[in-house]
């Protein structure tokens, strides 16, 4: 049986730097814009491909003003030789965060919950050691200090999903390892944080996350191609997931994590046009109803210029997530200085760079659409200090 991997990947940030005015920005629609994109885009297929490049690309480029440039490259199949298409839906991995916090912001603003509200207020069928000392603020910002679910040795053992298998089993696994640090005495990206708030949103509601999320956010705001799913299947059509073997030539490594382990971390599948409005809503505040918090009000620096909010990277004025899990890794951010969104999606997961290789796509088409506003700029020195 195989041996079950999950890392659901942080997708790093820059403070915001002064913004270039949206009438400067280069336009999406001009031919020289479209074609350094696109030769940025096949360096970083090759550089971190294998044999050959990353097997699927697509990326989604609004410039604000009108112009717009969506390109797929390569396959979404590459046994049938399919072409990947805008239409395809990929798993989204930890950008599932941010339908999370959305969710809990509504509760929040109905009075149901609080940020500063510790985690032993809540009865979610586990005990959290300390709980009393961690807040829902400290889960949402990564600052809780508790361990990753998918680090523990139980999970490094599992080749099979156990009967009846919940969340609750993995965050018992992650609670008994020693801390990171204190509740908020640090950052460490940990995906125990958000199947704790998973749990939390359930306690409160007496409903699922994924009835939570259609009925608060899905339905709501039109997403029809958006999906919390109950089993494996993908919905048609879909670009399938690859990573590299021994020889590093591509194998398909489509739907090899059961969606039993992702959860509220990172279960969520969704298309590239629903997406592209998704991330403006929720950069912009307007998907938690009317909360006082913004998702991007509590940014914190955590790594040279990088910092991270409720559910957020805050990014050299540019706002949005990243998320990856075998075989997918996707980054969508909107830059409000001049209503712009990047999204770029690939089919693989990439052990290097730690950032990720969408974020890199995105970061090298951000370097060519807001010069003056670069994306994920960080030392080689804090990057070995830091916990990526």
């Amino acid at each position: 049986m195989q041996k079950f991997v999950v890392a659901l990947i942080l997708g790093c940030a820059v403070l915001p730097l002064p913004a270039r005015s949206a009438a400067s920005m280069p336009s999406a629609a001009s031919a020289s814009v479209r074609s350094a994109i696109v030769s940025a885009v096949e360096k970083d297929r090759t550089t971190y491909g294998g044999r050959t490049p990353i097997p699927g690309v697509l990326i989604g480029v609004w410039d604000g003003k009108g112009g717009s440039f969506v390109r797929a490259f390569g396959y979404a199949d590459l046994a049938k030789k399919r072409p990947m298409a805008p239409a395809d839906h990929f798993r989204i991995g930890s950008n599932t965060k941010t339908f999370v916090v959305s969710v809990l912001l509504q509760l929040i603003a109905e009075g149901k919950a609080s940020l500063d509200d510790p985690v032993s207020r809540f009865s979610i069928g586990v005990d959290i050691p300390n709980g009393s000392n961690i807040t829902v603020r400290e889960l949402c910002n990564m600052r809780s200090g508790l361990f990753e679910a998918y680090n523990t040795p139980q999970f490094a053992k599992l080749t099979a999903v156990p009967n009846n298998f919940d969340p609750r089993t993995l965050v018992a696994w992650a609670v008994n390892q020693k801390p990171y640090f204190p509740p908020g005495r640090g950052y460490h990206y940990s995906n125990t944080n958000y199947l704790i708030l998973g749990l939390i949103i359930e306690q409160i509601t007496k409903d699922t996350v994924a009835n939570q999320i259609r009925r608060r956010l899905l339905v709501p705001f039109g997403l029809a191609q958006t999906f919390y799913p109950q089993a494996e299947a993908m919905p048609e059509p879909w670009a399938r997931g690859y990573g590299l073997d021994k020889q590093r030539n591509w194998e398909d490594v489509s739907n090899t994590v059961p969606v039993a382990f992702m959860g509220s971390a990172g279960e969520m599948i969704s298309d590239m046009a629903d997406i592209k409005r998704w991330i403006k809503l929720y950069a912009t505040a307007k998907t938690g109803g009317p909360a006082t918090y913004r998702p991007a009000a509590e940014c914190k620096q955590f790594l040279g210029n990088t910092a991270f909010g409720l559910g957020i990277n805050c990014s050299a004025g540019w706002y949005g997530y990243t998320g990856a899990l075998p075989g997918y890794n996707t980054a969508d951010y909107y830059f409000p200085a001049s209503d712009a969104t990047i999204v770029a999606w690939i089919t693989y997961q990439a052990e290097k760079p730690p950032e990720g290789v969408a974020s890199v796509i995105f970061r090298d088409i951000a370097r060519i659409m807001t010069p003056d506003n670069i994306p994920m700029v960080y030392t080689q020195e804090e990057l070995e200090r830091s916990s990526l």
